[in-house]
């Protein structure tokens, strides 16, 4: 994986690949440091320890997706079992808000990003497809977790919503690439 960055000036090209700012991928730098315990690369045991992301209830789907090679590197293709500093700064990059200054283009080309990186977080098995039996799952996740509703009740709501996504879709969703 990728060397961890030590010199601020090698930030600049994690900028221009990431859209965050010189300050932010200092700050990010740091918290790198504080997951890994200084080490040079995070794997999955560092991002459960996070606190706050203990009662996120897509909380598997967070931390799978910084180890999936789609969202890292081009045609990339499976998973690995430890990122380096770069990895770690071009998965958080598909949480930030687009810049201001974005022409058309960018802002279309960001958002196909964006839809790309969260179709990879669903697309739990790495098929390029989106299947009942996953998206059913999400939804219960989300659902369930809360306490508000009942697993029952939220299988329920996940069985209607998919009902609705297999009129369209005929039983799953697949990436299209346009």
């Amino acid at each position: 994986m990728g060397a961890l960055i030590s010199v601020p000036g090698e930030f600049q090209h994690l900028a221009e690949k990431t859209g965050f700012s010189l300050e932010q991928i200092g700050i990010l730098h740091r918290r790198f440091q504080q997951l890994s315990h200084g080490e040079t690369t995070i794997r999955r045991e560092n991002l459960r320890s996070i606190p706050d992301l203990s009662c996120n209830p897509i909380r598997s789907q967070i931390i799978q997706a910084f180890f999936d090679k789609r969202n890292f590197q081009q045609d990339g293709e499976g998973s690995v079992q430890e990122i380096g500093f770069e990895e770690f700064l071009t998965v958080m990059s598909h949480f930030r808000p687009p810049g201001r200054n974005l022409t058309p283009e960018e802002m279309e080309g960001l958002r196909r990003e964006k839809l790309r990186f969260l179709f990879n977080m669903h697309d739990t098995d790495n098929d390029g497809t989106i299947t009942l039996e996953e998206y059913r799952h999400v939804v219960e996740e989300l659902l369930s977790r809360s306490g508000a509703l009942g697993k029952e009740t939220a299988k329920g709501i996940a069985d209607a919503a998919m009902l609705e996504v297999a009129s369209i879709s005929v039983g799953h969703m697949v990436w299209a690439h346009s």
